[in-house]
């Protein structure tokens, strides 16, 4: 399997084709999606709720309760949290947390790639 684009889904396509996103579903609605997994990988990256929201021009308020969700779905949490104070808080991503991104994705590389070959067939049905 090649790189994966994980910009793809903001691209244009310059002729007709098939195009689609991709989300796992939970008992809650979305349980994993393209954002979700974007903001685990900032958690990862900066240790904090706080500066992955901000990274992302996203409240901190809205991080948390997509984390609240991810962690409620899950067999166990992606996210484990520490209550500021003298010492501050922050967050790490749970080896569950890691599995997770892995499977996303996986499962978004399978999908592009899906795309590309229905891509093929229309695009010879319509020359």
């Amino acid at each position: 399997m090649g790189a994966i684009d994980r910009n793809s889904h903001e691209k244009r396509k310059s002729s007709p084709g098939p195009s689609g996103r991709i989300w796992i579903e939970g008992d809650e609605g979305t349980f994993l999606g393209y954002g979700r997994v974007v903001l685990l990988e900032r958690i990862r990256e900066y240790g904090s709720i706080t500066k992955a929201a901000k990274s992302m021009e996203m409240s901190y308020r809205h991080a948390w309760e997509l984390i609240d969700s991810m962690n409620r779905q899950a067999d166990k949490p992606l996210i484990e949290a520490a209550t500021g104070g003298k010492g501050g808080g922050g967050a790490r991503l749970t080896d569950e947390g890691e599995r997770a991104i892995k499977l996303f994705w996986k499962f978004y590389a399978e999908f592009q790639i899906f795309l590309k070959e229905q891509s093929k067939k229309i695009t010879l049905n319509l020359n």
